[in-house]
């Protein structure tokens, strides 16, 4: 039977919407697959990593009996690229095969049975639905996903933290040696909620929100219970486990009446860090920032005994201070920053240093001092 018929792109859509959390390589053989399940001219594409579960369907032109199945997610995404964009293209099925045709292309793959597909155990209990605009909310998520732990034995930061509260919405990463706040205020109340999101749901959610430059892309519908979180936007339907356990208190983190502070050009200081980081030693990738009245320097060093030094002239009357940063924090910070100014805030040698954005109190980024 043809299980669907439609133009490379259309099916090529669909599938790479669903396949950013499959694994190529999995205890379980059948979670690299994608369970297509057919219903009259509706099909749905549904992926899972036991964890997290990506829905998404199309309306698609094939025989109208109902069919399901998995195939490949990634094969069957690698064979689609490599076909022209208007192509239409064909899926086939027959007997535990798929048939995928294209022009004079000829695929056949592989399927395991739908019914061994391991779906996502959803929870009965879901509090109120609510809303947030996908581009506030993928705002939000750019301004802190690099600041997550990556593999961390404290499981709680391999993720952000979700506070919402009234009209603002706060989203806080940390790793432990720096923090990244970021906040907005909604048009509406929302349910007080205080969750942490995986990392992988953050990144997968960050891929997939529509920002500004994608048009009209209407809200993203969210609901939480006890250990699990439901998405819903753009044709999407998202569930996902939380991480369970107790985030620090970022209140804490922040540092309050820092004396010291420069507001200087965004876009010169991040040139400046990536000029010194080329010449920091692989391991530490540490730099010394100096700063007096009128002047920024930045210097750093390797075990070959190479050194580069930056100098940038700031408007800047407090005290002098030397300390030392991991330029890889820093820049991360700046990179993922569209302003034009930044505002450093700076103690002592030994205290992090806070930076914000000029006028807008919804960011705040700490970094912790390092020895050089």
């Amino acid at each position: 039977m043809i299980v669907l018929k439609a133009t490379q792109e259309k099916l090529l859509n669909a599938l790479q919407a669903v396949s950013g959390i499959v694994e190529r390589r999995h205890t379980l053989p059948i979670l690299a697959n994608v369970l297509l399940r057919k219903t009259g001219g509706a099909i749905e594409f549904t992926t899972s990593d036991l964890e997290i579960q990506v829905r998404t369907s199309a309306e698609l032109d094939g025989d109208p009996a109902n069919f399901a199945t998995t195939v490949g997610a990634r094969k069957l995404i690698d064979i689609l690229r490599a076909l022209p964009a208007d192509q239409t293209v064909t899926l086939s099925a027959n007997q535990n095969k798929l048939t995928l045709q294209g022009g004079k292309s000829r695929f056949t793959l592989q399927t395991l049975p739908s019914d061994d597909f391991p779906l996502v155990q959803e929870a009965a209990d879901f509090g109120p639905m609510f809303s947030v605009p996908q581009k506030t909310l993928k705002h939000l998520i750019n301004q802190v996903h690099f600041a997550m732990a990556v593999h961390d034995i404290r499981y709680y930061l391999n993720g952000i933290l979700f506070v919402a509260e009234g009209k603002n919405l706060t989203l806080v990463a940390t790793d432990g040696h720096r923090l990244a706040l970021a906040q907005a205020t909604l048009d509406v109340e929302i349910p007080k909620q205080e969750v942490i999101l995986p990392r992988k749901t953050v990144l997968e959610l960050q891929r997939l929100l529509k920002d500004e430059k994608d048009g009209d892309e209407g809200p993203i519908e969210m609901r939480f219970a006890g250990n699990q979180a439901k998405f819903s936007f753009s044709g999407m339907e998202f569930v996902t486990k939380l991480v369970e356990g107790k985030f620090p208190d970022y209140n804490r983190v922040i540092p309050k009446n820092h004396k010291n502070h420069v507001t200087l050009g965004r876009a010169p200081l991040l040139s400046s860090l990536q000029r010194a980081a080329i010449l920091t030693s692989e391991k530490f990738k540490g730099v010394r920032v100096n700063i007096e009245p009128g002047t920024l320097r930045i210097a750093s060093s390797n075990a070959e005994q190479e050194e580069a030094k930056e100098e940038l002239e700031v408007d800047y009357n407090g005290d002098t201070i030397e300390i030392g940063f991991n330029v890889t924090y820093l820049m991360d910070a700046l990179a993922n920053m569209s302003q034009e100014m930044v505002k450093i805030e700076l103690q002592d040698t030994n205290s992090s240093a806070l930076i914000t954005v000029p006028e807008q109190s919804g960011f705040k980024y700490v970094v912790m001092p390092m020895r050089i």
